[in-house]
């Protein structure tokens, strides 16, 4: 029996599954690994701990695995796989292949079909490839210029949400600001502002879960923030149908990551908005989950050597 790990490296956690041909053995989760966000060392420190505890969960040895597919937001550049991989080869003497987050997100949604999958995690990216094999990208630019819909985004939509309703009317901080400040550990508006511009250490994604109960509770800021994201995600996906699937009966499209997989609002604005302007468009119901799909190119690999 060949064992293969596949691995999400997320800018919020990072989940590894450890899986023979067939099966799924086991699932390790940790703290975001992303290297463009956390950093070399913090890569290495929450990498090499989901990959030992998925193979003690799994009841085997590292060095019973015999390939590890990794995928992770801004992987296609050369540089950064180099690093992944040299991270991972401290623990590991087998194949590593290191692909971009959509990659794997593509192979989970759709194998080799063509189709175009949203992802809307800590950062955003839409990616297709229609029946010719021909792929197109729109977002994923990285937080400081683009990854619209995203958790970062919406945590820092919230915050500008919060600051423009105190422009217009002074009273007292609404129900959002005050769980954004819970939230960051601040005690007034003015630490909130001082907070959100020391860039690029504001972490506006952690604000995501308090955007959402907010947003449940009816508090309209948060509603508003919401619904933009789902819009936001919207235009990514239909700048990729019209440059892929523009006279195509139907379009498969699926959604990922962690916005889509907690935020209703945000899926049915979504839905809604791709389904008006393209009604031959297929939306799955379901969130498709990455690691899945890097488990599945792990295999791949192997049986092509």
């Amino acid at each position: 029996m060949s064992i293969f790990l596949g691995i999400d490296a997320g800018g919020s956690k990072t989940t590894c599954v450890a899986g023979d041909e067939t099966s799924v053995l086991a699932t390790a989760t940790t703290e975001g690994s992303n290297v463009i966000r956390w950093g070399e060392a913090e890569a290495r420190s929450q990498l090499h701990e989901a990959i030992q505890k998925a193979c003690a969960e799994a009841n085997t040895r590292l060095g019973e695995v015999r390939r590890i597919c990794i995928g992770m937001a801004g992987a296609a550049r050369p540089v950064i796989s180099s690093i992944i991989k040299s991270i991972v080869a401290e623990i590991f003497t087998g194949e590593v292949e290191v692909v971009g987050d959509m990659v794997i997100a593509m192979q989970a949604a759709f194998g080799s079909k063509p189709g175009i999958i949203v992802i809307a995690g800590t950062g955003s990216i839409a990616y297709g490839r229609n029946k010719d094999g021909h792929t197109a990208r729109a977002g994923g630019w990285g937080y400081a210029i683009s990854d619209e819909g995203s958790g970062h985004w919406i945590g820092r939509a919230a915050v500008s949400g919060v600051m423009r309703a105190q422009d217009e009317d002074e009273a007292s901080p609404t129900g959002l600001a005050l769980s954004i400040l819970h939230a960051w550990h601040l005690q007034t508006l003015d630490d909130l502002v001082r907070a959100a511009n020391a860039s690029p250490t504001a972490d506006f994604s952690n604000l995501f879960p308090h955007v959402l109960a907010a947003a449940d509770a009816g508090d309209p800021i948060a509603r508003t923030v919401l619904t933009q994201a789902g819009a936001e995600l919207a235009s990514l996906a239909k700048i990729v149908i019209a440059r892929l699937f523009e006279e195509a009966a139907t379009v498969p499209v699926a959604m990922s990551g962690g916005v889509f997989g907690n935020a209703a609002l945000v899926r049915n604005v979504f839905y809604n908005s791709v389904r008006s302007e393209y009604p031959q468009a297929v939306v799955g119901a379901t969130v498709v989950e990455p690691v899945k799909g890097a488990l599945e190119l792990a295999r791949q690999g192997a049986q092509r050597r």
